[in-house]
């Protein structure tokens, strides 16, 4: 289950970067530039598309008495609300709670996204990874609160 919770790091820089910005932006582009006016938005149903596997790996597993397939689509699950919580509440603040935080971490995660999310088109994206923060967004976050 921690591989795999691991391991979605890597397959989300790719699906997000290729698929996301690729053949589906149709989908995700609305969370670019805004133009969906309702509380969601098209780039949500890719919850729905990620928890179809899921939720098959899962079933399955269990099937079997709770085997490897399982604990695949457990980490995969404890993937997307670990992305749930850090993406849509405390980044794109959907649930007006955590605005406030002082941790690096946190704080150069959000200057990272911000950093994704200036490129309003598909093309010339940054950052296409969910919690693995290159080192120049702690540098920013560290030359600032000297200032």
């Amino acid at each position: 289950m921690l591989i795999t919770f691991l391991l979605m790091e890597g397959a989300t820089w790719l699906i997000h970067k290729y698929v996301m910005h690729g053949f589906l932006w149709l989908l995700h582009k609305d969370h670019h530039d805004h133009s969906n006016p309702g509380v969601l938005e098209n780039n949500d149903y890719f919850f729905v598309i990620f928890a179809i596997p899921t939720i098959i790996l899962m079933y399955f597993g269990s099937l079997r008495d709770y085997n490897y397939l399982f604990f695949i689509g457990l980490g995969i699950m404890l993937y997307g609300v670990a992305y749930f919580f850090i993406h849509d509440i405390f980044i794109h603040q959907r649930i007006k709670i955590l605005s406030d935080t002082k941790n690096p971490y946190f704080l150069a995660l959000r200057r990272a996204h911000k950093q994704h999310h200036k490129h309003l088109g598909k093309e010339e994206g940054e950052c296409f990874g969910f919690l693995y923060v290159p080192m120049k967004y702690f540098k920013m976050y560290f030359n600032n609160s000297r200032k």
